[in-house]
Protein backbone atom coordinates (compact mmCIF):
# COMPACT_ATOMS: atom_id res chain seq x y z
CA UNK A 1 0.00 0.00 0.00
CA UNK A 2 3.23 2.14 -0.06
CA UNK A 3 2.75 3.56 3.34
CA UNK A 4 -0.89 4.72 2.79
CA UNK A 5 -3.25 4.93 5.60
CA UNK A 6 -5.94 2.33 5.08
CA UNK A 7 -9.49 1.88 6.51
CA UNK A 8 -11.16 -1.70 6.75
CA UNK A 9 -14.86 -0.45 7.22
CA UNK A 10 -17.62 -1.79 9.68
CA UNK A 11 -20.62 -0.53 11.16
CA UNK A 12 -21.40 -1.37 14.48
CA UNK A 13 -25.25 -2.90 15.73
CA UNK A 14 -25.89 -3.16 19.01
CA UNK A 15 -28.51 -6.25 19.91
CA UNK A 16 -29.80 -7.68 22.35
CA UNK A 17 -26.41 -10.06 22.86
CA UNK A 18 -24.18 -7.15 22.40
CA UNK A 19 -22.78 -5.54 19.79
CA UNK A 20 -21.66 -7.11 16.47
CA UNK A 21 -19.43 -5.50 13.66
CA UNK A 22 -21.04 -6.09 10.36
CA UNK A 23 -18.95 -5.24 7.43
CA UNK A 24 -20.87 -2.68 4.65
CA UNK A 25 -18.45 -3.23 2.28
CA UNK A 26 -15.62 -5.94 1.53
CA UNK A 27 -13.29 -3.56 0.09
CA UNK A 28 -10.55 -1.48 1.44
CA UNK A 29 -10.19 3.01 1.86
CA UNK A 30 -7.18 4.31 0.90
CA UNK A 31 -6.81 7.92 2.02
CA UNK A 32 -4.51 10.30 0.14
CA UNK A 33 -0.64 11.16 0.84
CA UNK A 34 -0.77 14.38 -1.04
CA UNK A 35 -2.93 16.86 -0.99
CA UNK A 36 -2.94 20.85 -2.65
CA UNK A 37 -2.78 24.24 -1.07
CA UNK A 38 -6.78 24.16 -0.88
CA UNK A 39 -6.40 20.43 0.25
CA UNK A 40 -7.69 18.70 -3.23
CA UNK A 41 -6.45 15.11 -3.11
CA UNK A 42 -3.31 14.40 -5.65
CA UNK A 43 -2.54 11.17 -5.63
CA UNK A 44 -3.06 8.84 -8.47
CA UNK A 45 -4.47 5.31 -8.50
CA UNK A 46 -2.74 3.06 -10.60
CA UNK A 47 -3.63 -0.78 -11.00
CA UNK A 48 -3.25 -3.41 -8.48
CA UNK A 49 -2.17 -6.26 -11.21
CA UNK A 50 -1.96 -6.58 -15.17
CA UNK A 51 -5.43 -6.81 -16.43
CA UNK A 52 -8.02 -5.82 -18.80
CA UNK A 53 -10.37 -2.62 -18.62
CA UNK A 54 -13.63 -3.64 -18.50
CA UNK A 55 -15.73 -0.95 -17.21
CA UNK A 56 -15.28 2.94 -16.68
CA UNK A 57 -18.28 4.79 -14.84
CA UNK A 58 -16.97 8.08 -15.64
CA UNK A 59 -20.32 9.78 -14.70
CA UNK A 60 -20.44 10.26 -10.49
CA UNK A 61 -24.13 10.06 -9.69
CA UNK A 62 -25.11 7.01 -11.76
CA UNK A 63 -23.82 5.03 -8.80
CA UNK A 64 -23.11 5.26 -5.35
CA UNK A 65 -19.00 4.07 -5.92
CA UNK A 66 -19.33 7.85 -7.92
CA UNK A 67 -16.72 7.92 -10.33
CA UNK A 68 -15.04 3.86 -10.58
CA UNK A 69 -13.12 1.69 -13.01
CA UNK A 70 -13.23 -2.14 -12.95
CA UNK A 71 -10.36 -4.29 -14.34
CA UNK A 72 -11.12 -8.06 -15.23
CA UNK A 73 -7.63 -10.03 -14.02
CA UNK A 74 -6.85 -13.66 -15.53
CA UNK A 75 -5.31 -15.97 -12.60
CA UNK A 76 -4.79 -19.27 -13.40
CA UNK A 77 -7.13 -19.42 -15.72
CA UNK A 78 -10.15 -17.82 -13.39
CA UNK A 79 -11.96 -14.11 -13.97
CA UNK A 80 -11.37 -11.47 -10.68
CA UNK A 81 -12.04 -7.94 -10.72
CA UNK A 82 -10.61 -5.26 -9.26
CA UNK A 83 -12.66 -2.07 -8.10
CA UNK A 84 -11.14 1.32 -8.06
CA UNK A 85 -13.67 3.93 -6.51
CA UNK A 86 -14.99 7.75 -6.05
CA UNK A 87 -11.92 8.19 -8.57
CA UNK A 88 -11.67 12.50 -9.27
CA UNK A 89 -10.92 11.26 -13.14
CA UNK A 90 -10.42 8.29 -15.00
CA UNK A 91 -7.65 8.13 -17.61
CA UNK A 92 -8.09 4.79 -18.77
CA UNK A 93 -10.80 3.27 -21.48
CA UNK A 94 -12.83 -0.06 -21.82
CA UNK A 95 -10.42 -2.66 -23.65
CA UNK A 96 -7.20 -0.90 -22.85
CA UNK A 97 -4.70 -3.59 -21.40
CA UNK A 98 -2.77 -2.38 -18.11
CA UNK A 99 0.27 -3.38 -16.22
CA UNK A 100 0.60 -3.60 -12.56
CA UNK A 101 1.59 0.57 -11.59
CA UNK A 102 -0.39 1.92 -14.76
CA UNK A 103 -2.12 4.91 -13.27
CA UNK A 104 -5.93 4.77 -13.86
CA UNK A 105 -7.06 7.84 -12.63
CA UNK A 106 -6.72 10.37 -9.91
CA UNK A 107 -7.69 9.72 -6.56
CA UNK A 108 -11.13 11.55 -4.89
CA UNK A 109 -14.49 11.69 -3.29
CA UNK A 110 -17.59 11.42 -6.16
CA UNK A 111 -20.11 9.28 -4.64
CA UNK A 112 -22.45 9.17 -2.38
CA UNK A 113 -21.42 10.38 1.45
CA UNK A 114 -18.03 11.69 0.49
CA UNK A 115 -16.60 14.98 1.07
CA UNK A 116 -12.72 16.32 0.19
CA UNK A 117 -11.99 15.84 3.81
CA UNK A 118 -13.28 11.80 3.55
CA UNK A 119 -11.30 11.34 -0.18
CA UNK A 120 -9.98 8.02 -0.40
CA UNK A 121 -10.14 5.39 -3.10
CA UNK A 122 -12.18 2.21 -2.58
CA UNK A 123 -10.14 -1.03 -3.49
CA UNK A 124 -12.40 -4.32 -3.84
CA UNK A 125 -11.13 -7.85 -5.27
CA UNK A 126 -14.10 -9.32 -6.52
CA UNK A 127 -16.03 -12.82 -8.09
CA UNK A 128 -18.36 -12.26 -10.75
CA UNK A 129 -21.54 -13.55 -10.33
CA UNK A 130 -23.39 -14.07 -13.71
CA UNK A 131 -23.09 -13.24 -17.01
CA UNK A 132 -26.70 -12.50 -17.19
CA UNK A 133 -26.82 -9.59 -15.44
CA UNK A 134 -28.04 -7.43 -17.50
CA UNK A 135 -31.22 -9.50 -18.67
CA UNK A 136 -32.25 -10.24 -14.63
CA UNK A 137 -31.92 -6.26 -13.84
CA UNK A 138 -34.96 -5.33 -15.66
CA UNK A 139 -36.96 -7.84 -13.81
CA UNK A 140 -36.15 -6.62 -10.51
CA UNK A 141 -35.72 -3.04 -10.81
CA UNK A 142 -37.98 -2.26 -13.60
CA UNK A 143 -38.11 1.35 -12.87
CA UNK A 144 -34.29 1.64 -13.03
CA UNK A 145 -31.31 1.63 -15.74
CA UNK A 146 -28.48 -0.40 -15.47
CA UNK A 147 -25.75 1.53 -16.23
CA UNK A 148 -22.75 -0.64 -15.35
CA UNK A 149 -23.54 -4.00 -17.38
CA UNK A 150 -22.29 -7.23 -15.57
CA UNK A 151 -19.61 -4.63 -13.75
CA UNK A 152 -22.81 -3.43 -11.37
CA UNK A 153 -21.44 -4.09 -7.49
CA UNK A 154 -24.74 -6.46 -6.95
CA UNK A 155 -22.91 -8.72 -9.51
CA UNK A 156 -19.72 -8.36 -8.33
CA UNK A 157 -18.71 -10.04 -4.65
CA UNK A 158 -15.98 -9.02 -2.56
CA UNK A 159 -13.68 -10.92 -0.88
CA UNK A 160 -12.32 -9.77 2.43
CA UNK A 161 -9.10 -7.68 0.35
CA UNK A 162 -7.86 -6.52 3.56
CA UNK A 163 -7.16 -9.83 5.22
CA UNK A 164 -5.77 -11.01 1.36
CA UNK A 165 -3.55 -8.62 1.67
CA UNK A 166 -2.15 -9.37 4.80
CA UNK A 167 -2.24 -13.10 3.50
CA UNK A 168 -0.39 -12.82 0.66
CA UNK A 169 2.51 -10.74 2.35
CA UNK A 170 3.24 -13.47 5.09
CA UNK A 171 2.60 -16.29 2.43
CA UNK A 172 4.16 -14.79 -1.36
CA UNK A 173 2.34 -16.43 -3.74
CA UNK A 174 -0.75 -17.49 -2.06
CA UNK A 175 -3.61 -17.96 -4.66
CA UNK A 176 -7.12 -16.31 -4.19
CA UNK A 177 -8.30 -20.51 -3.86
CA UNK A 178 -5.57 -21.36 -1.22
CA UNK A 179 -6.97 -17.91 0.41
CA UNK A 180 -10.53 -18.66 0.31
CA UNK A 181 -10.49 -22.26 1.74
CA UNK A 182 -9.70 -20.37 5.40
CA UNK A 183 -12.81 -17.68 4.93
CA UNK A 184 -15.37 -18.95 7.60
CA UNK A 185 -18.46 -20.40 6.47
CA UNK A 186 -21.63 -18.19 7.65
CA UNK A 187 -24.12 -20.28 5.93
CA UNK A 188 -25.26 -22.94 3.39
CA UNK A 189 -28.08 -22.89 0.78
CA UNK A 190 -29.52 -25.10 -1.97
CA UNK A 191 -30.07 -23.57 -5.23
CA UNK A 192 -31.44 -25.46 -8.78
CA UNK A 193 -29.10 -26.01 -11.27
CA UNK A 194 -29.40 -23.75 -14.51
CA UNK A 195 -27.85 -23.45 -17.28
CA UNK A 196 -27.01 -19.79 -16.80
CA UNK A 197 -25.40 -21.09 -13.12
CA UNK A 198 -21.52 -20.10 -13.75
CA UNK A 199 -20.27 -20.47 -11.00
CA UNK A 200 -19.08 -24.04 -11.29
CA UNK A 201 -17.93 -22.84 -15.25
CA UNK A 202 -15.74 -19.82 -14.20
CA UNK A 203 -14.02 -21.00 -10.85
CA UNK A 204 -13.65 -24.54 -11.56
CA UNK A 205 -11.56 -24.89 -7.92
CA UNK A 206 -14.73 -23.43 -5.65
CA UNK A 207 -16.58 -27.56 -6.60
CA UNK A 208 -15.97 -29.93 -4.06
CA UNK A 209 -17.68 -33.35 -2.99
CA UNK A 210 -18.37 -35.09 -6.91
CA UNK A 211 -15.99 -35.75 -10.20
CA UNK A 212 -16.51 -34.00 -12.89
CA UNK A 213 -19.31 -36.23 -14.15
CA UNK A 214 -20.88 -35.35 -11.08
CA UNK A 215 -20.55 -32.26 -11.23
CA UNK A 216 -22.11 -32.04 -14.97
CA UNK A 217 -25.06 -34.38 -13.76
CA UNK A 218 -25.98 -32.40 -10.36
CA UNK A 219 -29.40 -31.42 -10.58
CA UNK A 220 -28.81 -28.55 -7.63
CA UNK A 221 -26.11 -27.39 -6.04
CA UNK A 222 -25.19 -26.41 -2.47
CA UNK A 223 -23.12 -23.58 -1.84
CA UNK A 224 -21.09 -22.31 1.00
CA UNK A 225 -21.10 -18.58 1.26
CA UNK A 226 -19.13 -16.30 4.45
CA UNK A 227 -20.91 -13.79 6.33
CA UNK A 228 -20.75 -11.04 3.70
CA UNK A 229 -22.49 -13.64 1.12
CA UNK A 230 -18.99 -14.07 -0.58
CA UNK A 231 -19.50 -18.22 -2.43
CA UNK A 232 -15.98 -20.10 -1.36
CA UNK A 233 -17.16 -23.38 -2.16
CA UNK A 234 -19.87 -25.20 -4.48
CA UNK A 235 -20.96 -29.43 -3.75
CA UNK A 236 -23.46 -30.73 -6.84
CA UNK A 237 -26.31 -32.50 -5.34
CA UNK A 238 -27.94 -35.24 -7.01
CA UNK A 239 -31.07 -34.04 -5.75
CA UNK A 240 -33.87 -31.78 -7.37
CA UNK A 241 -35.24 -28.33 -5.60
CA UNK A 242 -37.40 -25.93 -7.05
CA UNK A 243 -36.26 -22.77 -5.45
CA UNK A 244 -33.67 -21.97 -3.59
CA UNK A 245 -33.41 -22.88 0.46
CA UNK A 246 -31.23 -22.61 3.42
CA UNK A 247 -29.39 -25.89 4.08
CA UNK A 248 -27.47 -24.45 7.20
CA UNK A 249 -25.96 -22.04 8.93
CA UNK A 250 -23.36 -21.29 11.84
CA UNK A 251 -24.67 -20.72 15.52
CA UNK A 252 -24.29 -17.15 16.25
CA UNK A 253 -25.08 -15.16 19.15
CA UNK A 254 -25.97 -12.64 17.18
CA UNK A 255 -29.33 -12.66 15.05
CA UNK A 256 -28.81 -13.94 12.12
CA UNK A 257 -29.14 -11.13 9.36
CA UNK A 258 -26.50 -9.37 10.90
CA UNK A 259 -23.77 -11.98 10.51
CA UNK A 260 -25.57 -13.38 6.79
CA UNK A 261 -25.44 -9.88 5.33
CA UNK A 262 -29.58 -9.59 5.81
CA UNK A 263 -29.68 -12.87 3.71
CA UNK A 264 -31.02 -15.45 6.21
CA UNK A 265 -33.27 -14.91 9.34
CA UNK A 266 -35.06 -16.98 11.97
CA UNK A 267 -32.65 -19.36 14.17
CA UNK A 268 -29.62 -21.58 13.67
CA UNK A 269 -32.32 -24.49 13.88
CA UNK A 270 -34.96 -23.54 11.67
CA UNK A 271 -33.10 -20.24 9.36
CA UNK A 272 -35.03 -18.62 6.50
CA UNK A 273 -34.18 -16.59 3.59
CA UNK A 274 -35.46 -13.03 3.72
CA UNK A 275 -36.50 -11.37 0.75
CA UNK A 276 -32.87 -9.95 -0.20
CA UNK A 277 -31.87 -13.34 0.46
CA UNK A 278 -34.22 -14.96 -1.98
CA UNK A 279 -33.24 -12.17 -4.68
CA UNK A 280 -29.64 -12.78 -3.90
CA UNK A 281 -29.46 -16.80 -4.03
CA UNK A 282 -31.66 -16.19 -7.77
CA UNK A 283 -29.22 -14.22 -9.12
CA UNK A 284 -26.04 -16.55 -7.85
CA UNK A 285 -28.33 -19.72 -9.30
CA UNK A 286 -29.55 -17.97 -12.73
CA UNK A 287 -33.23 -18.75 -11.61
CA UNK A 288 -34.80 -15.87 -13.38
Amino acid sequence: MGGRPVRVCARPAHTSAGVVYTRFHEGIDIKPLERSSDDEPLDLVTAAAAGRVVHVNDVPRHSNYGRYVAIEHQWDGCPYYSLYAHLNSATVTVGQDVAQGDPLGRLGYTGVGIDRRRAHVHFEVNLILSQDFDHRYPTVYPADTNQHGLYNGMNLAGMDVGRLLVAAHKTPGLTIPAFLASEEVAFKAQVPATDKFVLAKLYPWMVHGGGAGDAAGAKSWEISFTSSGLPVRIEPRKEAVSQAVITSVTPSKFPLVYVTKGYVTGTSKSPTLTPSGRSFLRLVSGEF
